[in-house]
């Protein structure tokens, strides 16, 4: 009978999703679980943080003498809201679904209006100034403000229509002459849907978008007509010029019978630091699985913008789990390099990449705590990161490195002799600087245009949808490097220079250089940062995605190179 009853109620289950999947268009799920309000049920409005492009710090909410609840309660974050600097707060406002509110003095009484003190109001200044934001959330739908302005249109068609555009939060306040002015009147805007229901039944609603009008009035000022109302009119243009790119030609038609292959007695012969190299390659080998499965379930609607945190904590936990991977490859490469060592290398392995991310992140969240910001990372969830990274992903290293270092190596197609070969001089295009800025050309032009949407994303508060163009770039960006790096070792090999194996490594990964200038050319241009330790958090954050950028790139082409070079020194017949 219990069996029964657990069929009946898997089936109920299945007949109640498949009808909501019949009565349903396409659309992207704004939040994790939206809720359905009656009329005249209360709508929470809570606060997420303050952020500014200028400063990269976010704080609290409640960091500024705003009106406060009888009891404040936080909301409990997940890891990516935590390293996010979110802090999900209620707030007083008071609104209720359907109901149509007149503005009410919210702090103390009407009479008796609150004042600030010097240092308060020094500080809400000094906000004010760094351009800081407000962000709130209705159901989990983040608060915009919507602006309107002309085009670039005809003068006649200017009279028509003006063009929208949505600011994700408002403006804490503004700065006219010398005097601040604070935006301490809110109107919000919510809209909702009305879900279609049988007769004598109550209707239900949803929240579909929220709107804020952020206003400076004096006290005395407030009436109960609401049209007194100050606009404030802001022109962002983001300007796009998609640019395309060419294919690499094929090079199997150029290749000679001479040049590469009169090194085939040398081009297997290890390289020097074959633990360091097999250690960074199993680190590009767990960051390229951790991305491409991020970005793939991101591109299916997974890992929406709107569940704060996801997609951080999805990245976290796929970095521990893709261990195992990373293991295995660069313990099956570091016994084909003639390693012996295998528990040093799992280690480095384990702890070469990854110390260097949080040490840069540790010294950085030093700063920020002495800033007294909510992007500070709380000391228990270091220590629980620390227990991740050493309870976690070590391990799944060590498991991995253990079953990859006991595989057979790879099968070299010829024989490396026992005395090296004289490398002839080189021209001065084959520098290793100059590769790299060749190699580098291709990849970071095929993700140029999705890099400043990335960047606008990351240090503009903006929010990111384009997953499903992130992934075909992704693949695009594979496979440019694949081919580049291909191209660039030929042309290695036919000079009589058979170190390729670092030199590979280090080219492939040249588009992380540009990805650096690109940084610099981005905080130059489009931000307003101006004080030194905003300016160290971004360039500190920078370097550590260009480090996992060149990590990442120069995985790719070194295996991309790898197989091309076992490919064509296997159809050499060798005497």
């Amino acid at each position: 009978m219990a069996a029964a009853a657990a069929m009946v109620e898997r089936l109920r289950y299945l007949l109640l999703l498949l009808l909501w999947l019949h009565g349903t268009d396409s659309f992207y799920v704004p939040g994790v679980a939206p809720i359905n309000f009656h009329w005249n049920d209360p709508v929470e409005i809570k606060a997420v943080k303050l952020t500014s492009s200028r400063t990269q710090l976010p704080y609290e909410y409640y960091s500024l003498p705003f009106c406060q609840p009888t009891e404040i309660t936080y909301k409990a974050e997940n890891l990516g809201e935590v390293l996010r600097g979110d802090r999900i707060v209620n707030t007083p406002f008071q609104v209720f679904m359907n109901v149509e509110k007149k503005c009410e003095v919210l702090c103390n009484f009407p009479n008796k209006p609150v004042t600030l003190t010097v240092e308060q109001s020094k500080l809400m200044a000094e906000r004010i100034r760094e351009d800081y934001y407000v962000h709130l959330i209705a159901d989990n739908l983040p608060v915009a403000t919507r602006l309107e302005f002309y085009s670039n249109r005809e003068e006649e068609e200017k009279k028509k229509e003006k063009d929208v555009q949505f600011e994700h939060g408002y403006r804490l306040g503004f700065l006219d002459g010398n005097k601040f002015y604070l935006h301490n009147h809110l109107s919000f805007i919510l809209y909702y849907h009305r879900e279609d229901v049988e007769e004598n039944q109550e209707p239900t609603y949803r929240v579909v978008r929220f709107e804020v009008i952020p206003q400076s009035i004096k006290l005395e000022d407030l009436k109960a007509d609401e049209k007194g109302i100050l606009s404030m009119i802001i022109i962002r243009t983001l300007r796009k010029d998609i640019a395309n790119y060419n294919k690499e030609d094929d090079i199997e038609d150029t290749m000679e019978e001479s040049g590469w292959k009169l090194v085939h007695g040398d081009v297997f012969r290890p390289p020097q630091y074959p633990m360091i190299l097999s250690s960074l390659l199993g680190s590009g080998i767990q960051l390229f699985c951790m991305i491409l499965i991020v970005i793939f379930v991101a591109m299916l609607g997974m890992l929406s913008p709107s569940s704060r945190g996801a997609l951080m904590t999805t990245a976290c936990f796929l970095f521990m789990f893709m261990g195992v991977f990373g293991g295995f490859f660069a313990g099956r490469l570091y016994r084909t390099l003639k390693g012996h060592r295998w528990k040093k290398g799992a280690f480095c392995t384990a702890t070469l990449y990854p110390g260097v991310v949080f040490g840069i992140c540790f010294v950085l969240n030093c700063f920020i705590w002495g800033e007294h910001s909510s992007g500070a990372v709380p000391f228990p969830t270091m220590v629980a990161l620390l227990c991740m990274w050493f309870g976690i992903s070590l391990p799944l290293v060590y498991l991995g490195y253990y079953f990859g270092f006991r595989k057979q190596p790879y099968d070299n197609p010829v024989r490396t002799n026992q005395i090296p070969r004289q490398i002839p001089e080189q021209r001065w295009y084959m520098n290793k600087f100059v590769g790299i800025l060749m190699a580098g050309i291709l990849p970071f032009g095929a993700m140029f245009i999705e890099l400043f949407f990335i960047f606008s994303a990351i240090w503009e508060n903006q929010f990111y949808y384009l997953f499903g163009f992130l992934f075909l770039v992704f693949i695009i960006l594979v496979v440019s490097c694949s081919q580049i790096s291909i191209v660039m070792v030929y042309f290695q090999l036919c000079a009589e220079d058979y170190r390729w194996w670092w030199r590979t490594f280090l080219v492939s990964g040249g588009s992380a250089f540009y990805v650096l200038i690109y940084a610099v050319f981005y905080f130059v241009n489009k931000l307003d940062i101006v004080e030194f330790i905003p300016s160290l958090l971004y360039f500190g954050y920078t370097a550590l995605m260009v480090l996992s950028f060149w990590l990442l790139t120069g995985t790719i082409g070194f295996y991309a190179a790898y197989m091309f070079v076992r490919k064509i020194y296997a159809a050499v017949k060798i005497d």
